[in-house]
């Protein structure tokens, strides 16, 4: 069996602190030590983009990321990107435009699409193509996913932003639940814990 050891990391703007397996990739640690599981395993080799986070910054694949290298990072999921009772721009520019077929890709899309808007508030849509080109969807023909990461961006930019209330609320169904969130949230001055 592999060593454990104890990270520390800034998740969804929360610091928390959780032992994890010195063996284990981002991906597992995220979804079995940690409870996140928006972030989906597909392939496992870095092919599909359903495991895409954003990391210090940048769209990765946490399926090739060592979860040692989370040690101090700040790692944004699907679950992050708006509050609980409302939607980011580009989860609701996803469901307006239709975007979301099975749903199996979607976080990773979504993900991939904030990074991309987050370096560049106007894309084109070759820009666009170019940001999500790492992800894979076998339910559409991407025309969809474009449209909503542009009109996402194009919200964003001229600050014309729906209200967000997440249209599954009324159902009382939110798109971040379904996890139940474990590792112990620290505060961002704490001390770490000795060993």
């Amino acid at each position: 069996m592999a060593d454990l050891k104890r990270l520390r990391l800034k998740l969804n703007g929360s610091w928390r602190e959780v032992e994890t397996r010195t063996d284990r990739i981002l991906l597992d640690m995220l979804r079995e030590d940690l409870g996140f599981t928006g972030t989906k395993k597909g392939c496992e080799r870095g092919e599909c983009g359903a495991c895409t986070v954003i990391m210090n910054g940048k769209a990765v694949l946490a399926c090739l990321i060592p979860a040692l290298k989370a040690d101090g990072a700040e790692i944004l999921t699907v679950e992050g990107m708006a509050p609980k009772d409302q939607l980011h721009p580009l989860q609701q520019a996803f469901w307006e435009e239709g975007a979301v077929q099975c749903g199996y890709c979607t976080p990773g899309m979504l993900l991939s699409a904030k990074a991309l808007l987050d370096e560049n508030p106007e894309p084109g849509i070759e820009e666009v193509k170019k940001g999500i080109s790492g992800n894979l969807c076998r339910c559409t023909g991407y025309t969809k996913i474009i449209d909503a990461i542009l009109a996402a961006a194009e919200k964003m930019r001229t600050g014309r932003l729906d209200s967000g209330a997440c249209p599954g609320l009324r159902s009382g169904v939110h798109p971040n639940d379904g996890h139940e969130s474990r590792g112990r949230p620290v505060e961002e001055n704490e001390q770490e814990v000795p060993e």
